[in-house]
């Protein structure tokens, strides 16, 4: 298994938060890609969730992602052991080959991808998903993967 894919509902929340809890987001550094993503201020779309791109360590993402309701349009993160190379992974082989352990791409508000390298972490997120309800969930095999790029935006 590489990963999974899922759509959540294209709605304001905190739908990062939701996913990632239950996994080592402190424990990694995170690269935040080319996105576009919005805190909701006075219930319409306000400032940027993340500076453009830029490296967070796992507290600084933690804290972004858990204070309040935002909306997603695409999102690129990606999550490295710490004292690792951080850079851009385009390809599925330049995941494999890095110190890269996580990523999660969203496009088009609703659209999840992640790819793992923890089997456990893959089963986690499933599991998460199917309680949560969302939509579409589906294992990404090396039989499976459509994805060109590792990259959302």
């Amino acid at each position: 298994m590489r990963g999974l894919s899922f759509e959540i509902p294209n709605a304001y929340g905190k739908h990062l938060f939701e996913i990632l809890d239950g996994i080592n987001i402190k424990g990694l550094t995170w690269k935040i890609g080319g996105g576009e993503s919005y805190f909701i201020e006075n219930n319409t779309l306000g400032n940027s969730l993340f500076p453009n791109i830029c490296i967070l360590n796992g507290e600084g993402l933690l804290k972004e992602i858990s204070k309040e309701d935002y909306y997603l349009i695409f999102v690129d993160l990606k999550g490295f052991q710490k004292k690792s190379d951080v850079r851009e992974i385009a390809t599925y082989q330049e995941f494999v080959d890095s110190g890269c352990k996580f990523v999660l791409l969203l496009v088009d508000s609703s659209y999840v991808t992640i790819y793992s390298k923890d089997q456990i972490t893959i089963k986690h997120i499933f599991s998460k998903a199917v309680t949560a309800g969302y939509k579409n969930i589906e294992y990404i095999t090396d039989e499976k993967d459509t994805r060109t790029t590792l990259i959302a935006f």
